[in-house]
């Protein structure tokens, strides 16, 4: 998801993690996040998020996960 500047600042820093998964979006911008480690808190209350138009589906593209 893509955020505004004014909401990026709200949120926590990204980890090493989320930036190396942030790699494989599509439209990846830098204001964007992964909505899954975005936490609803009432400061972030009213904000406004940009969900990308299209995804990277790894289960439709064949992708078969490993357990962990």
């Amino acid at each position: 998801m893509i955020l505004r500047q004014n909401t990026i600042n709200k949120l926590e820093e990204s980890t090493d993690e989320e930036n190396d998964m942030l790699y494989l979006a599509f439209g990846l911008t830098e204001a964007s996040r992964l909505g899954c480690q975005v936490i609803a808190r009432p400061e972030l209350d009213g904000v406004r998020l940009a969900i990308p138009s299209a995804t990277r589906n790894f289960a439709v593209d064949g992708f078969v996960s490993k357990p962990h």
